[in-house]
């Protein structure tokens, strides 16, 4: 992992300055039990399929990773210079832990795994990443989920 401390002087300051967004309301619901929800994974990491098109710099699309893809079908193409590859190298559930996810799943913690998941870049602005994120509610409904995973790399 990154510290802020060994990024270079200038982005760091960069960081530092950046706005936090503030929202007028927070939202509630209800959660199921994890026994009976279906969970899918949300990562940040710029993980994509084997073939797809990689992700480019600002960019505030989506990629769909079916649940059962191979590790070895799995790319990460984050943009940042800055982000550390290591963890994800050496296990990918350090950024799409669907493993555990099954784990959890045989186990009965939670009711059952997401067939489709999905990955941004993290490196946008959230306010451009809001068309996106309605789009991909809607394939969260379609697929019955009610719990998701948020992995913020």
């Amino acid at each position: 992992m990154a510290r802020m401390e060994d990024v270079d002087r200038f982005m760091r300051d960069e960081l530092i300055a950046l706005e936090c967004p503030e929202f007028e309301s927070t939202p509630w619901v209800e959660a199921q039990k994890l026994a009976e929800s279906r969970v899918a994974v949300i990562s940040t990491a710029g993980l994509q399929r084997r073939g797809d098109r990689p992700f480019n710099l600002g960019a505030a699309d989506y990629r769909v990773i079916l649940g059962e893809t191979a590790a070895e079908d799995l790319v990460m193409s984050h943009v940042s210079s800055n982000f550390d590859r290591a963890g994800y190298q050496q296990d990918m559930n350090v950024c799409f832990p669907i493993d555990r996810l099954n784990e959890l799943a045989a186990d009965g913690v939670i009711g059952s795994v997401a067939k489709y998941h999905y990955s941004f870049m993290g490196a946008t602005a959230p306010e451009d990443m809001e068309a996106p994120t309605r789009q991909l509610a809607g394939l969260l409904k379609a697929d019955d989920v009610n719990a998701v995973l948020l992995i913020p790399i």
